[in-house]
């Protein structure tokens, strides 16, 4: 039978039902339960590790009104016979993701919250004709399913709905968060965009985490995901025996993320063992606590590719998944000194910070140390091998993909900041055919940017379209045209006339000549120009070597 992976799916009992692939993480279950004593839990990963599947399979593992026996058939955590039959199934469980309680204003952000409290009271609708349940429960239950529920009963929703499964089943609730912190996240972005509504959304996440997690009778536990701790002072007040895990702790560490031994039994049952080497190097060096582990969503992206291409290479999955202004965010910021720490990180080297392990949304940019913890928190850094001191940690880049972001984004950015008057005569040089001056330029804006050692093409595609990207000019990067598809294709339509450009990549300075010729007739034997006879068209190959740049033309 083909192996089945499950790319992008969240629902466990799905994943399970379907034959796919799952990498069993079903021991935090025991050690949850049996090996943690804390009323609330929370973990804190970077996005893409694992979070929501884990929190649904939580939620199948538990749940009073399903028989999950089928779906961990075969899984680890059955070899606990008497801890399944005291706990499968055995309890009510009350599950609800704040990922898409987010707006452009506080009243979109607010409406969405109110949809995803309605939609909760629909997938319980039982409740409403419990003759267990207290009658002005229930009316604030309707009130909370038709979205006409005031803020203080928005606040007290999850507490009520604790209250109400309590009553109806005879048993404490298990209640599972899932990205607590989106809002928060979301709504500090509009903050510093110029949308004011962060306050507002902190008073609204932190009534509602503060009513239901603290002195709540009805609950047997909870756990809380995110991929920031919010500082307890600032969420978390008054709430008792709580425990957070970030990927600094130990215990559960190997809970969210693939380890090693994980990924060997996957490729190998994949036909890919001889991948190994190459998933390790993009995918891998994330150290949690004390565990190297994967990212998989990546691995599992490279796994489904591969089975329907078995000669495709790694690729960058990770960025696709949301933005990475933080990175942007972080090199603009001219208060804080980062080019030569950049550099380091960028030529496989490390750093050496203070991390704060607790931090709230409205002051993440606020210090050098605040923006070096996110990046630790949120999967773009991880801690070295080598053994910090307290909060002073050694920072690395984990893996390829990583440090691709890396370079692409800081690519960006220098191409956006470019002397306008530098970039006039560059187009000037290129409009005209000189090649040395368009060399001498582009290889000055190289000079410019961060300097390390391990670019890649894509890297200098990036930058070339930065440089070229709303200048006035239609620019098209990638696009067939002819028998295949050309790096950049700049079109002066006042002027009739077109550049298209073929960039390489040189692993050394005396190729550079050789990869000119090699992108020039790529362009004659692909037929680039075909078609365009009512432009004039001019062709150029440029070759990179690390921070030089040979423009030469058709």
């Amino acid at each position: 039978m083909a192996l089945r992976v499950f790319v992008g799916g969240e629902n466990f009992d799905e994943l399970r039902n379907n034959g796919c692939y799952y990498v069993d993480k079903t021991e935090m279950l025991y050690e949850l339960t049996q090996e943690s004593n804390s009323k609330v839990t929370l973990f804190t990963r970077p996005r893409r590790f694992g979070k929501t599947l884990t929190m649904r399979m939580i939620e199948s593992f538990f749940d009073i009104s399903r028989d999950s026996r089928a779906v961990f058939k075969g899984l680890n955590i059955l070899r606990h016979e008497k801890f399944c039959e005291a706990w499968m199934n055995q309890y009510p469980v009350l599950f609800l993701t704040l990922k898409d309680a987010e707006g452009l204003t506080f009243e979109t952000a607010y409406e969405k919250l109110k949809i995803i409290i309605s939609d909760i009271c629909k997938r319980h609708e039982y409740l409403e004709k419990s003759e267990k349940v207290n009658r002005e429960d229930k009316a604030v239950f309707e009130r909370l399913m038709f979205k006409t529920a005031t803020v203080g009963e928005i606040q007290n929703s999850l507490l009520v709905l604790c209250r109400m499964m309590a009553a109806h089943y005879g048993k404490p609730v298990i209640l599972l968060i899932d990205e607590y912190d989106v809002p928060l996240a979301k709504a500090n972005e509009k903050k510093e965009s110029g949308e004011q509504y962060y306050g507002q959304m902190l008073d609204i996440i932190r009534g509602i985490m503060s009513t239901t997690l603290k002195s709540n009778d009805y609950l047997k536990f909870a756990v809380v995901t995110g991929c920031l701790r919010i500082a307890k002072e600032s969420i978390f007040t008054g709430v008792n025996n709580f425990k957070s895990y970030s990927v600094l702790d130990r215990l559960f560490s190997t809970s969210f993320g693939f380890t090693d031994e994980e990924v060997h039994t996957l490729l190998k049952e994949a036909n890919m063992s001889d991948r190994m080497e190459l998933v390790q190097d993009w995918y891998d060096g994330y150290i949690f606590g004390k565990d190297k582990v994967f990212c998989p969503w990546d691995v599992i992206n490279y796994v489904a590719d591969f089975l329907n291409d078995p000669e495709i290479d790694p690729d960058v999955y990770w960025v696709n998944t949301s933005s990475n202004d933080i990175i942007r965010n972080f090199v603009e910021r001219k208060e804080f000194r980062v080019k030569k720490k950049f550099e380091s990180l960028l030529n496989g080297g490390s750093v050496i910070q203070t991390i704060s392990n607790e931090l709230t949304y409205d002051t993440l940019y606020k210090s050098e140390d605040n923006l070096w913890s996110i990046l630790l928190m949120t999967g773009y850094l991880t801690k070295s091998d080598a053994k910090g001191r307290g909060n002073t940690l050694e920072l690395k880049i984990p893996n390829k993909e990583i440090a691709s972001i890396f370079q692409d984004s800081v690519a960006e950015y220098f191409s956006d900041t470019v002397d306008i008057g530098k970039q006039r005569e560059m187009m000037e040089a290129l409009w005209t055919g000189d090649e040395e001056k368009a060399s001498k330029i582009i290889s000055d804006f190289l000079w410019q940017t961060i300097s390390y050692n391990d670019y890649h093409e894509d890297y200098y595609h990036a930058f070339l379209v930065g440089i070229f990207v709303g200048r006035g000019y239609m620019t098209e990067s990638n696009r067939e045209r002819g028998l295949g598809r050309p790096d950049i294709k700049l079109t002066d339509d006042d002027n009739r006339r077109i550049l298209i450009i073929e960039a390489k990549k040189s692993d050394n300075r005396t190729q550079m000549e050789h990869d000119c010729d090699e992108a020039l007739q790529q362009i004659i034997d692909q037929e680039y120009a075909k078609g365009l006879d009512d432009y004039k068209v001019i062709c150029y190959g440029i070759a990179f070597f690390q921070k030089s740049a040979l423009v030469k033309k058709l």
